[in-house]
């Protein structure tokens, strides 16, 4: 099975507090919680989120949840890559053969959406395979093991993109009407959109 990795290790200075750690509506699950569930219903087995600047916060958002493992990312600062990579040396073995990787601020993915994700990647071995509304892409992405060596050896400011132009001529785009995949949330803003109520 593909793992599931959550990034969660940036200090979240536009929202104000933690990200993993917001609930999606009152009485709600996290927004950790929720991608976590989204991923089990998809067929995604293990789960490790990525924490850094707030690691005691990212525990409490998954805490009970089974088969989840949190990793702490010593050089969050470095950027979401650096994440990435932490959480890439937490599950990588011989017989890995890709990871599928968000972001904890695009909570709203349908299970069905990874679930087309993986079946894509099943069926192409695409060394990156994610969804897109139109021209616009999102996330989940799966990065094939094709990819690894190219991902740990990018800049770290760069980030994954440097990989994904490496790759870009074949790149999986998997059309999706879920409009989870584009919803990033980053500010009070964003939040209170989400909410639909004011949330600063």
């Amino acid at each position: 099975m593909i793992p599931g990795l959550i990034l969660a290790a940036g200090q979240s200075s536009r929202m104000g507090r933690p990200k993993a750690g917001l609930a999606i509506a009152d009485g709600g699950p996290t927004f950790a919680a929720a991608i976590v569930a989204t991923l089990r219903a998809a067929g995604v087995g293990e789960v490790v989120i990525v924490a850094g600047a707030h690691p005691a916060e990212v525990a409490d958002s998954v805490r009970g949840l089974p088969g989840v493992r949190v990793v702490q990312n010593p050089r969050w600062p470095a950027g979401q890559l650096s994440s990435l990579l932490a959480g890439l040396d937490a599950v990588d073995t011989p017989e890995l053969e890709a990871v599928l990787v968000t972001l904890v601020d695009v909570p709203l993915v349908r299970p069905a959406t990874v679930m087309a994700l993986l079946e894509a990647w099943r069926g192409s071995r695409a060394p990156i395979v994610r969804p897109a509304i139109g021209e616009r892409h999102g996330h989940p992405v799966i990065f094939d093991r094709v990819t690894f060596s190219d991902l740990r050896a990018a800049p770290l400011e760069v980030g994954a993109k440097a990989v994904v132009g490496l790759w870009h001529a074949r790149i999986l785009n998997v059309p999706t009407a879920d409009r989870g995949v584009l919803i990033d949330v980053d500010t009070p803003q964003d939040y209170g959109a989400l909410r639909g109520a004011d949330a600063s």
